[in-house]
């Protein structure tokens, strides 16, 4: 049966669960007769809730990817902050549209490649920990920068970049250089709070299929599609 956990998670999905419930016994044993029941009623509480959340943030839910080779779909799960048509990127010859896409600490943080692709190059850069609400966030924070190669006609490049947040501390990406990605495929994360965006050529044959305030989902939801 499939545990629909994220492998990239340990050992986090392990220890931090381990350690509330080993705080939970302790509030429990600890607290009988000395302190008042609300108060332990309400500290047990609060450590469920974490648990429950610990758990949440590594979940892996089924996806089902969209066979429409016409589509870029979404590398993240989150809500669309911003959309640019850009003359010129630092990571694309040539025009580009940029979507980025913040992720709290609620959503599902598996990155997903947005269609069939090669991986040409991964770039790493350290950088700081700004709210990734922010988009200067993008030039300055922690960065896992993925540049790739369409294996579908029409053929192209495009970039997915894993950006931290303020909480994240962690880029996970199990991509290898000159290895191929499906549509929708699951190839990394980020822990806790990111943001994540997409760069593709911009042109008359590309359709922006989402707005500023979209929810989406990774490997599900469209964000471009070729005419």
């Amino acid at each position: 049966m499939r545990i629909p956990l994220t492998k990239y998670g340990w050992p986090q999905v392990a220890v931090y669960p381990a350690l509330l419930v080993v705080a939970m016994l302790a509030v429990a044993l600890g607290g009988a007769g000395r302190t008042p029941p609300w108060a332990v009623i309400t500290t047990e509480v609060v450590l469920a809730a974490v648990f429950v959340w610990a758990l949440m943030f590594f979940r892996d839910p089924r996806r089902d990817a969209p066979a429409d080779k016409s589509l870029f779909l979404a590398p993240a799960d989150g809500k669309v902050t911003d959309i640019e048509r850009m003359q010129q990127s630092d990571f694309l010859d040539g025009p580009a549209l940029r979507i980025g896409i913040f992720l709290s600490i609620f959503n599902v943080h598996i990155n997903r490649a947005p269609c069939n692709v090669r991986v040409e190059k991964i770039a790493y850069r350290k950088g700081r920990y700004l709210n990734a609400m922010n988009p200067l966030s993008a030039k300055v924070n922690e960065s896992n920068t993925l540049t790739l190669a369409r294996t579908d006609e029409p053929g192209g490049r495009l970039v997915v970049r894993q950006i931290s947040g303020a909480i994240a501390r962690r880029i996970v990406c199990e991509a290898k250089e000159g290895g191929e990605l499906g549509q929708g495929q699951a190839f990394g994360m980020i822990k806790f709070g990111s943001r994540t965006e997409l760069y593709v050529p911009a042109g008359e044959q590309i359709e922006c299929l989402v707005r500023i305030g979209d929810t989406v989902k990774a490997g599900i939801t469209p964000l471009v599609r070729y005419r």
